[in-house]
């Protein structure tokens, strides 16, 4: 990091900087909706991947998308440890 850049930790994310993620592209071969929910899993805290859902359903997009493996993101994240609350997200299909 660049020294006139400050590390931000626990900034609020707008809606429209959650939305951003609904333009990610996967590398050839992946399937793009497995690959914007897994890179929302990877770099969202829990309660902002929760509210990133609700835009990825109204975006057309499908929470059982497989990765290259056959695996949903659900079925990854039930082994993690901390992967609890993401889990309930996806299973809850984004409701408030």
């Amino acid at each position: 990091m660049k020294k006139d850049k400050q590390k931000v930790i626990g900034e609020k994310l707008s809606d429209e900087r959650l939305k951003t993620l609904l333009t990610l592209q996967p590398a050839t071969g992946s399937n793009r909706d497995h690959h914007i929910l897994l890179r929302a899993y990877r770099y969202l805290r829990a309660d902002d991947f929760a509210r990133f859902i609700p835009f990825f359903l109204e975006a057309g997009l499908n929470l059982n998308a497989r990765d290259t493996d056959g695996k949903t993101l659900a079925e990854t994240i039930s082994q993690h440890h901390h992967g609890e609350p993401y889990l309930k997200a996806l299973n809850d299909g984004g409701k408030r």
